[in-house]
C-alpha cells in the first residue's frame, strides 16, 4: 500500500424516475439538505432542493496517490450510488469533482 492523500469529491447527478414514495420523503427533508447543510464527510452530505432534479454529494475519500483522481472520483460515485440506492431513490449519470487536499496549494496572507 502507498502513500494515501485524502480528497474533497463532489458528485452531481440528476434524480430520474423517482417513486412518489421517494418524492414524499426528499420533499419532507429538503429544508435539512439545503445549500447550509452541505458538509465534506465519508459517508456523503447530500444536497438538493424542491425541484427535484438536481442533486450533488459531498464526500471526503482517502485513496493512494498513485491511484490518483479519477480513482477517488469512482471511489466517490460508488459511495453515492450504494446510499441512493439504500434510500431508493432513482438517479442518472452522476459526474465528480475530486481535489487532492495533500496537494493542494494554500496562499497564505502575508502580514505587513
Amino acid at each position: 500500500m502507498g502513500t494515501q492523500h485524502t480528497y474533497r469529491v463532489i458528485v452531481r447527478g440528476t434524480f430520474e424516475g423517482l417513486s412518489e414514495e421517494s418524492r414524499s420523503r426528499l420533499l419532507a427533508e429538503v429544508d435539512a439538505h439545503g445549500l447550509t447543510a452541505m458538509q465534506f464527510t465519508e459517508e456523503g452530505s447530500l444536497a438538493y432542493d424542491r425541484t427535484l432534479k438536481h442533486f450533488s454529494y459531498r464526500l471526503v475519500v482517502v485513496s493512494d496517490a498513485e491511484d490518483g483522481d479519477e480513482m477517488a472520483g469512482a471511489l466517490a460515485e460508488g459511495r453515492v450510488e450504494t446510499a441512493l440506492k439504500e434510500l431508493g431513490h432513482g438517479y442518472g449519470a452522476l459526474r465528480s469533482t475530486v481535489t487532492d487536499l495533500d496537494t493542494m496549494k494554500i496562499n497564505y496572507k502575508r502580514r505587513a
